[in-house]
Order: C-alpha cells, then sequence, then structure tokens
C-alpha cells in the first residue's frame, strides 16, 4: 500500500506539500504523474507545478533519481524496502479541473500530482489540515484519514476541505446523492433538492438503474464569473459564480451543468469508449467517439431538465438554440468533421486554435444527437429515442466492463431503429456536409421552427465581424468568411481605433450606424503598424442570430411528436 500524507503549510504560497511511501519489489522504481485528466482530452502537464522532488531511502538517506521523460521519475532502489518521495505542488487555479490551495481550502483532484508507480496499488491518505475544516468528498474519510482501492479510484476522486462546506441529501430509487456548497451564503435547498431530485430520477428510470450507489455534487461557488464541470464516476466538481448571481440568473446555469455531469456518470465513465478502456494515463487516449461522449451528454443533459419538469419547453429551447447559434457561427464546420475534430482534442481541442480550422465535439455533438433522436421516433413511431440506445450501450458494453467503438455505437443505432445510418455517418459525423437540412427536418418533426434575423450587432450582419471592447477600441475575434472584413483585409486580432476618420470611444456601432450607406474606412492597430482599411459594400448579411420555437400550429404528428419527446402535455 502506497502511503501519501498531504499538507498545507503556509497557504499564502500556494504550495500542497506531500509526502509518500511506495514500496520497492525491485532494485528500480518508475514513478509517474499523469499525463492528462478524465473529462479533459489533452495534456495536462501537471508535473510543470512539481517542487523540491527528493527521494529517501529506509534511513533517510537521499537517493539519486533522474527524469525519463516529463512526467517519469526513475530511482535506484537496491537494498531498499521501501522509499520515501517529497515534493510539493503548485495549486493556484481554481476550476472544476484543477487543484488550489489559500487559506479557506485545500481542493485537490488526485490526477493532477499523485504519483503512481503501478495503477492496481492501493494507497491510504491522511490529511493535515486545520480542525474546522469539512471534508467534501466521494472518498471516505474517518479522522482525515482514508484508503483508497487503487490509483484509477484516487484519480477519479477529488476532495475539497473547507470550513465553508454546506451539504444536503436526498434519494432516488435507493440511491443516495448529497450535495456540497462551497462558500455560498443564502443556499435554497428546497429548491435545489427539489429540482436536482427530478432531473436524476428521470435519468434513473430511462437505464432503470445507476451504476454507483452514492454520488456527490461538489460545487465551488466564486466571488467572479465561473462555468465549468468535470465529470467522476461517483462525484462531480462544479465552479460557477459570481456567488451573488448562483440563485439569480446562474442557477438554470447550475441546473445545466448538474445535469450535464450526472448523465457522464453513464456516458464516459461507464459507457467508455473502447480507446480508453482502461485509461492509460502515461498518454493520449486517441478517439473519434466524442460526438458521443460529450455530444450527447450536452443533447440530453438539457432535455431531461425538460422531460422532468425542471424547464419549460421555452427554456429548454432557449439551450439549443444557444448550440444552433455556436454551429453557425462557426466556418470550421466547412473543413473539419466532428470526428476528426474528437481525434484532435489531444491537439488543441479546448482552444479557439486556428481560425475555421475545427468544431466543437459538444455542438455538433449534440445537434446530431438530436438528429439521431429524431430518426430513431421517427423510424419506430416514438416506441424508442436515443436513450434507449445509451441504455443498451450501458448493458452491452459497460456492465460487462468492455470498451465500445464508433462502430458499436452506429450498429446499436440501427438495431434500435431498424434503418440505415451509414449515410448519415458519412456525411455528418465523418463528413464535412451542411446541417442545415437534417436540423430543419429534424425541428419540423418536432413542431419547431428554427428562426434566422440579422445579428443586431452592425460590425457582425452587415461586416461580417465579431469584436471584443479593449478600452476605447474594439479587438477583432472572429471574421466571417467572403464578408467585407475579410474582402477588406482585416484579420483576426486587429484593433479597432477609428471609423471613417472618427476616434472611437467604445461605440464601434454607432459609428458604423451613422453613416450606413457607403464605404466604410477604418483605422486599425496591427501589432503596433497603424493601418486603414477600406471595406467594400455587400448587399447581404453574414452573422446571423438564430431561435428554435415551437410553431402556433400542429398537426397530429408533431403533437404526438413534441408531447413524446420532451414528455409535454400540449394544449
Amino acid at each position: 500500500m502506497i502511503q501519501y500524507r498531504i499538507s498545507c503549510v503556509n497557504a499564502q504560497q500556494r504550495y500542497i506539500q506531500f509526502s509518500a511511501t511506495f514500496p520497492c519489489p525491485e532494485n528500480h522504481l518508475s514513478l509517474h504523474l499523469a499525463s492528462w485528466r478524465p473529462g479533459r482530452y489533452e495534456l495536462g502537464n501537471f508535473a510543470k507545478n512539481i517542487k523540491g522532488f527528493r527521494v529517501f531511502d529506509e534511513q533517510n538517506k537521499v537517493l539519486a533519481f533522474e527524469k525519463s521523460n516529463k512526467d517519469t521519475w526513475q530511482i535506484q532502489t537496491t537494498d531498499c524496502q521501501f522509499v520515501r518521495v517529497e515534493y510539493s505542488y503548485y495549486a493556484s487555479e481554481l476550476n472544476a479541473g484543477s487543484s488550489y490551495l489559500d487559506d479557506q481550502q485545500l481542493y485537490v483532484n488526485p490526477v493532477n500530482c499523485f504519483l503512481f508507480a503501478d495503477q492496481t496499488h492501493a494507497y491510504e491518505l491522511s490529511l493535515d489540515i486545520p480542525a474546522s475544516w469539512k471534508i467534501a468528498s466521494s472518498l471516505k474519510f474517518e479522522d482525515n484519514r482514508c484508503v483508497v482501492a487503487h490509483f484509477d479510484q484516487l484519480a477519479d476522486s477529488p476532495f475539497i476541505c473547507s470550513a465553508q462546506l454546506e451539504q444536503a441529501s436526498y434519494e432516488v430509487n435507493g440511491y443516495h446523492f448529497h450535495v456540497w456548497f462551497n462558500n455560498q451564503k443564502f443556499i435554497q435547498w428546497e429548491k435545489v433538492l427539489s429540482d436536482f431530485e427530478k432531473f436524476t430520477r428521470a435519468q434513473i428510470e430511462d437505464f432503470s438503474e445507476f451504476p454507483v450507489n452514492e454520488f456527490h455534487f461538489l460545487i465551488q461557488t466564486l466571488p467572479y464569473s465561473a462555468y465549468h464541470g468535470v465529470e467522476h464516476l461517483e462525484s462531480t466538481v462544479i465552479t460557477l459564480g459570481p456567488n451573488h448571481d448562483v440563485f439569480g440568473s446562474l442557477y438554470k446555469e447550475l441546473l445545466g451543468v448538474s445535469s450535464h455531469e450526472l448523465y457522464h456518470v453513464w456516458n464516459v465513465k461507464s459507457i467508455r469508449p473502447a480507446e480508453m478502456q482502461p485509461y492509460d494515463f502515461k498518454e493520449e487516449n486517441y478517439s473519434v467517439s466524442g460526438f458521443v461522449y460529450e455530444g450527447i451528454t450536452t443533447y440530453l443533459g438539457d432535455l431531461y431538465l425538460l422531460r422532468s419538469g425542471v424547464f419549460t419547453l421555452d427554456q429548454y429551447l432557449l439551450e439549443l438554440s444557444k448550440q444552433l447559434q455556436k454551429h453557425f457561427d462557426n466556418p470550421g464546420r466547412f473543413h473539419y468533421s466532428v470526428g476528426a475534430s474528437s481525434f484532435d482534442t489531444w491537439l488543441d481541442g479546448y482552444t479557439p486554435g486556428a481560425p475555421g480550422r475545427k468544431v466543437s465535439i459538444y455542438t455538433e455533438g449534440c445537434l446530431l444527437a438530436f438528429v439521431t433522436d429524431m430518426k430513431l421516433r421517427e423510424a419506430t413511431n416514438h416506441k424508442y429515442g436515443i436513450q434507449e440506445v445509451m441504455k443498451r450501450l450501458y448493458f452491452n458494453f459497460a456492465v460487462k466492463g468492455i470498451g465500445y467503438t464508433w462502430q458499436d455505437y452506429q450498429e446499436t443505432l440501427e438495431n434500435v431503429s431498424g434503418i440505415s445510418f451509414k449515410e448519415f455517418f458519412d456525411r455528418f459525423v465523418f463528413g464535412t456536409e451542411p446541417y442545415e437540412s437534417i436540423l430543419v427536418e429534424a425541428c419540423e418533426f418536432f413542431g419547431l421552427e428554427i428562426k434566422q434575423v440579422p445579428s443586431p450587432s452592425y460590425s457582425e450582419a452587415k461586416l461580417g465581424m465579431k469584436v471584443s471592447p479593449k478600452g476605447p477600441d474594439f479587438q477583432i475575434n472572429a471574421i466571417y468568411p467572403g464578408s467585407p472584413a475579410d474582402l477588406g483585409g482585416l484579420s483576426i486580432n486587429d484593433e479597432i481605433l477609428g471609423v471613417n476618420h472618427m476616434r472611437l470611444q467604445g461605440n464601434l456601432d454607432s459609428w458604423l450606424n451613422y453613416n450606413d450607406s457607403g464605404m466604410k474606412t477604418l483605422l486599425i492597430n496591427r501589432n503596433g503598424r497603424l493601418l486603414e482599411k477600406t471595406l467594400p459594400e455587400v448587399n447581404r448579411f453574414f452573422y446571423l442570430t438564430h431561435s428554435v420555437h415551437r410553431l402556433e400550429i400542429l398537426n397530429q404528428h408533431q403533437r404526438k411528436a413534441l408531447k413524446c419527446w420532451g414528455n409535454l402535455s400540449i394544449d
């Protein structure tokens, strides 16, 4: 058993201190730090945060070591029964997948900072923390100690230690759920527990069981804008802020991310791609199935809020509209498929990357799941939807401890529906054909329609550029291909200083609208060079605002479809 002691002396320095004892069965010991963390399929380079790595034998003698790669340490252990490793980990970033230390809390995502020699070894953890601090975790701590069966469980079990933790629980079908808030005042527990119970019950009813007996929502509320969630088998960590708005306009975001992360307990934590079964923490786990493990979760996480009565139809359609907006705003859809983009999350999946190069496994995966759900319901006369496909993947693969391939997913779709999905996969999953026709078809089937109107922003609608304020100026963030901004020679990251020889003062659209007709001459700063660019006139709109609405008049088939799909009472 590997023994670990964790302490947080001089918390203001943000370094967590670790002392770990490893058995030495041979003359050589290799210790590894994970290269990535589940829930974010990119290299994490966590070793960059380690300071003061030292190794000692039983007599407290310093042992020599060397690194064989960026996150592997090689230690000569001749005549050693065990070695003690000491190091500090810099924990200064507070998000749902990181580790963090200050004078108010110790928050640890173990996959960031715990070493392993063999992923099968058991761990004993001992926390040296203030007596007033509580511990929120799926791990069973007693007197600040716990035992973990193996590294995979440890890597998947974050914990928060703080004096400001508040907790309440609910139960669904004999499964226990715990909701923790850290640093949140005025918690509306009755509302939270009622809404969480509703979407939890709806998800469990569709699968008929929950993969684990107990689950913890670890919610970090922050004093600044934040929105992030990371899935684990027995818990999730969610960051949301600012605190004062958590039960105001942010409450729907809390529900959305919580339902999403709960669904991940089945989809990716249990129903896992073959390429990740088991996880290999030493290198990339490439997979093209992100449209399943993130796309379907994005789609159903929100849909369950509608089906459980937590969201109204209008609230749900607002979330669906956001996905449509992201899709149509991204010219990458013309160049790279969602399958290829999934493979490349290990390259640049969580940054904007090269403009127009790729798409999102969340957004395009969600929209494809919506269309797939429609195709299943149409083919089976509403006997089955996409939930049945995921249930079969769960029992045919996850329960048996085996991973699925994208071909298994396609085959399950075809078995449930009785129709071929080959063309669908060729064109839309692994191809770059436009989604417009299939999205319109799916919306019409459910009695919905997509409305498109020009963006209210002049710079977006008529010039084809998205900007953000930068002092009194504006920085270009995106340019629509073939738009006046593109044809006029503007570039992403250009700073717009003036329009038609008038200096901006935070009012770009006002000056653009002031001279609506005629050419626009923009003064820009490009890496320190002042340039004038004249934009041509084009008689069309570029960036559009997309929204999904229920049709005012529904035919018989649409009424049935909307009722069955959304679990709604249709007037």
